[in-house]
């Protein structure tokens, strides 16, 4: 789905060159309106929804950052670039401080733009997967935690890296872990290191140093304690048993 956008700038020729470089960059974008000055874009937007406003700050009758303050004012939250000259950067800071989400310089670049347009849409991306995930039931998120457990090598997995494959806080997703599976998270990944290793050890003719280090361990005999605590019996056992 596009994302719809307003321009706001004095000059039409501004408008114009902008409006041809957004459609000609690609991105699920299209804008909607334009107008001339900060108050013709407030009274429209009264009226009209819209996710982007890129809008210059030196204009007529309203400049860019009185737009930004009285937008603030209004209930619904809009997202705002502004495109301002190299010596106006104060201004820009003024509108930054405001909750403007980036700024372009003019005169503005095709890779610039495009650079701004693209980390807005993934800032929005990145929003909308935290709110789904905030809003989803959790077993879901406990679901999406086992799928990451299963794709990720188990030298690589971190309950940091889980819980940011879910956007969630880490001591967060223990405790939900905790809850969910009745086991916590570092227990869970232990047995998961530990199957891992017990089929290396039956088929394969890896040095245990090797099979530590691909199951997560960097220490030896830490993995080996770790094994023989829940095995009952220590790696090399393990395997000569088998055999």
């Amino acid at each position: 789905m596009r994302k719809t956008i307003l321009l706001v700038d004095d000059e039409r020729w501004v408008r114009t060159a902008l409006k041809w470089t957004i459609n000609k960059l690609n991105l699920p974008l299209q804008v909607v309106h334009e107008c001339e000055n900060g108050l013709e874009a407030l009274d429209w937007i009264k009226q009209n929804n819209v996710d982007l406003i890129i809008s210059d700050i030196r204009m007529p009758i309203m400049d860019g950052l009185s737009f930004v303050k009285e937008l603030s004012h209004l209930k619904r939250k809009q997202e705002v670039i502004v495109i301002s000259v190299h010596d106006e950067f104060h201004f820009v800071q003024q509108a930054l401080r405001t909750g403007v989400t980036d700024y372009l310089l003019k005169p503005v670049e095709e890779t610039e733009l495009k650079a701004c347009l693209e980390k807005w849409l993934e800032k929005l991306a990145k929003d909308l997967n935290i709110q789904t995930v905030d809003e989803s039931l959790p077993s879901s998120t406990i679901e999406r935690v086992l799928q990451y457990l299963e794709k990720t090598p188990l030298d690589q997995i971190t309950l940091k890296d889980a819980a940011e494959s879910v956007h969630m806080n880490p001591s967060y997703l223990s405790q939900l872990f905790k809850q969910q599976l009745n086991k916590k998270f570092v227990d869970y990944l232990t047995e998961l290191r530990i199957e891992e290793s017990k089929r290396l050890l039956l088929n394969t003719t890896l040095r245990m140093s090797e099979i530590a280090e691909r199951v997560g361990y960097a220490d030896l005999a830490y993995f080996s304690n770790n094994f023989k605590r829940i095995t009952g019996c220590s790696p090399s056992e393990f395997r000569k048993s088998a055999i």
